[in-house]
């Protein structure tokens, strides 16, 4: 009898070290693998895995994945749009931007993705990440994955590259969906340290009056998703966020697992104590760490005042985006592509295909279309863009 339980109590001990191997949470705060209390510093790989019109400054276009995709497929034809998307995935993000991050003193990343790259059979989205996260863990960053559209759609807005409504809430395939890909993204990185955990909806429910009825079904939806990935995965953080927008967290009951983290997102208020304060609060009742998972597109400014607001809370924070064209309010910024005004311009027209005459007469040349989207490949590669130091310097980087 004494063996035995001899034998239980160090099977629980090599439990009890494996699990130190990885982030977790501990009381109001993450805590590294030597139990070290974790203040996330890092940015957003935003535009990578899911696009979104405004960062190609589409500002009167396709803002969609979506949108985006079919004007590309309108421009260059099929065949060539998804080889230059196939392209822009492998470019985007490059060893050369991630010790870039490193250098600059950040120790997070956080990576927003389109679940439909880690459908079953598809294997584009594990190659991607797989080699970013190694890049990752060689330069001593963390990551967290962030679900950006989820099946059926969790906002109803763009950014989700939905049908323009938060069908995830209405539609249980749409949920049991979302926890397949969850579990398959889970048994994959179960192991891997270098991952803190998921972010599983990201900004869930718009602030749109007719869409709070959803706010009480946000939570039961998330025990849906923890409740997949801890099938397979009981070493990462998962990661709630509020409803609207990521804002809300009256929404939240007692948190349901022991190792959650819940997230918010600030844009354009005044960046003052009072902006974090509730977040704060539902720190302390709660006894568990936050983290602030999106704020920035503002003046260097504002930026440099937030950022501090945060900090001096210890406060968690990834900043947005990462790289955006034309852009001050990114660590890194790309110029534009050659004939991009043309591709702009005609991607404001907003025509159907009841239009298609119209269209026909107003699009750019067949040469001039593929060379801008040739062109963007090359202005978007990390030796061919520019760092923003006013803008680093806010966010207390280190500058070369």
């Amino acid at each position: 009898m004494r063996k035995l339980v001899f034998i239980i109590m160090l099977i629980c001990a090599g439990a009890v070290r494996a699990e130190s191997h990885f982030v977790h949470a501990e009381g109001k705060f993450l805590v590294d693998p030597a139990g070290h209390k974790l203040i996330l510093r890092g940015t957003n790989l935003g535009n990578w895995l899911v696009q979104e019109g405004y960062m190609f400054r589409f500002e009167n276009g396709p803002q969609s994945a979506r949108e985006i995709e079919t004007l590309v497929n309108e421009l260059i034809g099929p065949t060539d749009a998804a080889k230059f998307w196939r392209d822009y995935r492998d470019q985007y993000i490059s060893r050369k931007d991630i010790d870039f991050i490193a250098k600059a003193g950040f120790n997070t990343i956080r990576i927003p993705f389109h679940y439909r790259f880690f459908e079953a059979g598809d294997n584009e989205g594990f190659a991607l990440l797989d080699r970013v996260i190694e890049w990752a863990k060689e330069d001593h960053l963390y990551v967290i994955l962030d679900m950006h559209c989820a099946p059926g759609g969790q906002t109803g807005a763009n950014i989700d590259d939905s049908w323009g409504y938060p069908w995830l809430y209405e539609d249980e395939a749409s949920q049991q969906h979302a926890m397949e890909v969850w579990k398959r993204i889970a048994a994959h990185y179960r192991n891997d340290a270098t991952v803190i955990g998921y972010d599983l909806l990201n900004e869930p429910i718009p602030h749109y009056p007719k869409l709070a009825q959803y706010n009480s079904k946000l939570e039961p939806v998330f025990r849906k998703l923890v409740s997949a990935v801890r099938s397979v995965d009981s070493n990462h953080v998962v990661i709630l966020g509020g409803a609207q927008w990521d804002t809300n967290f009256a929404v939240f009951g007692p948190p349901f697992d022991k190792n959650a983290m819940y997230t918010f997102h600030k844009y354009w208020m005044p960046p003052v104590q009072d902006a974090v304060k509730p977040y704060i609060e539902f720190r302390d009742k709660y006894n568990v760490p936050i983290w602030m998972g999106e704020s920035g597109e503002n003046n260097d400014e504002w930026i440099g005042q937030f950022r501090k607001v945060l900090d001096d809370d210890e406060i968690s924070w990834t900043f947005w985006p990462y790289k955006k064209m034309e852009a001050k309010s990114a660590p890194v910024t790309f110029a534009r592509p050659a004939h991009w005004d043309e591709i702009v311009a005609y991607a404001a027209r907003h025509a159907g295909m009841g239009d298609t005459e119209k269209s026909v007469a107003a699009r750019p040349s067949l040469e001039d279309s593929r060379a801008a989207f040739q062109d963007l490949l090359v202005k978007i590669r990390f030796e061919n863009a520019s760092p923003n130091e006013s803008y680093m310097k806010a966010l207390g980087a280190k500058l070369n």
